[in-house]
């Protein structure tokens, strides 16, 4: 397939992962910047995303949203950079487990705690806080790469889920977090997708943020 990937997002979103993952990507894309509240949920992008949110994802007629499977699609995309583990491997499940642990349980249990309001353990995927996060401590301590010995789009993933909850607070620095999601923001992509998502927030606020420091 050799349509021009269209990329929505806006600066200060969950398109910040997607944006490093293009990078490290190198392949051509277009940026569609939409705003909070308008663009976002006008009825041309809710023809791509019905969820009136960003990122997506269009790819000639394919439309991909929800930044874990963004990821999975464009690391496999470009096999020779080998940001995703050979189908069949023992690497390529371990893969799809901690993609989807962070995506699923982990974020559930972080979104509950911002908001204060957790369900009870036996009916919430992600247990209770303390056994989410020991769990993803376990996985990390010593290791630079969650599968494998080397970058896939798994440990993208997971450095800029730890760097985001580190920063805001909401999870404890522990030192196999904060290890890890520095060890990977140092790749010179993440510095080019922060650089252009910095430029333009000059331009596109975020509504919630507008008078204050960033």
């Amino acid at each position: 397939m050799n349509d021009t990937l269209i990329f929505y997002t806006h600066p200060m979103s969950r398109g910040r992962v997607t944006r490093w993952m293009l990078e490290e990507t190198g392949l051509p894309y277009e940026t569609v910047v939409l705003e909070y509240g308008t663009t976002m949920k006008a009825p041309e992008y809710l023809a791509i995303n019905p969820m009136g949110k960003v990122p997506a994802l269009k790819h000639g007629d394919v439309v991909i949203t929800e930044n874990a499977a963004i990821c999975s699609y464009l690391a496999d995309l470009v096999p020779e950079k080998k940001l995703a583990p050979a189908l069949g491997s023992k690497e390529r499940g371990g893969y799809y487990r901690w993609l989807y642990f962070l995506a699923g349980p982990a974020e559930s249990m972080l979104t509950a705690k911002r908001t204060g309001h957790f369900a009870p353990a036996m009916h919430a995927g992600y247990g209770n806080e303390g056994d989410a996060l020991d769990v993803l401590e376990s996985a990390l301590v010593d290791r630079d790469h969650l599968v494998g010995d080397h970058f896939t789009a798994l440990d993208l993933y997971t450095a800029a889920f730890l760097g985001f909850y580190l920063r805001t607070g909401v999870i404890e620095p522990r030192p196999a977090f904060t290890r890890f999601a520095r060890l990977h923001a140092a790749r010179p992509a993440f510095a080019r997708a922060y650089e252009i998502d910095a430029m333009l927030l000059a331009d596109h606020p975020h509504p919630e943020l507008q008078g204050v420091a960033a």
